[in-house]
């Protein structure tokens, strides 16, 4: 049986954090779907195809990662692609509250999905993808959060 994870995020951008988990994931699973969640309520500031692009460039030499996007519940479509696992990263306690409750509730909808968590790297307990948005809509920058690929993004668009 293959071990087949999602890991979920609006990732708005991809940063160094999210990379640190999926490369320390990678021992851990057969194929990990990096699933970029459509949210309505959230107004994000790169597209999904965009977010899904860094991805496949960041991971080009991994045939281990893909991204995918996805709307609706994520327990939903982990059932879509086979994957009984979820991969959370954890940066602070108060992650860990957050994502237990939602782990909770994804386990009593259903029992045949585990969710896994990774702490983070200390050197990237501070980088946020909400942090790196402030940043960049201020005019800053964020290149010490991001991974080159994005970097190389953002300076085409003279963000």
């Amino acid at each position: 049986m293959n071990r087949i994870c999602l890991f979920p995020g609006t990732f708005d951008p991809v940063t160094l954090g999210h990379v640190d988990i999926i490369n320390r994931a990678l021992p851990l699973f057969d194929k990990i779907y990096v699933g970029i969640g459509i949210n309505a309520a959230k107004n994000p500031m790169f597209s999904a195809a965009q977010r899904m692009d860094w991805f496949k460039a960041i991971f080009r030499n991994e045939p281990k990662v893909e991204s995918v996007c996805y709307e609706g519940l994520t327990i939903d479509f982990c059932e879509k692609i086979g994957a009984r696992f979820i991969l959370r990263g954890i940066r602070f306690v108060s992650d860990f509250e957050y994502e237990k409750s939602i782990a909770d509730a994804n386990r009593t909808m259903n029992r045949n999905i585990e969710t896994i968590f990774l702490t983070g790297e200390p050197k990237y307990t501070s980088v946020a993808s909400t942090i790196v948005r402030d940043i960049l809509k201020n005019g800053g920058n964020a290149d010490a959060f991001l991974p080159k690929e994005v970097v190389a993004t953002l300076q085409q668009r003279k963000i």
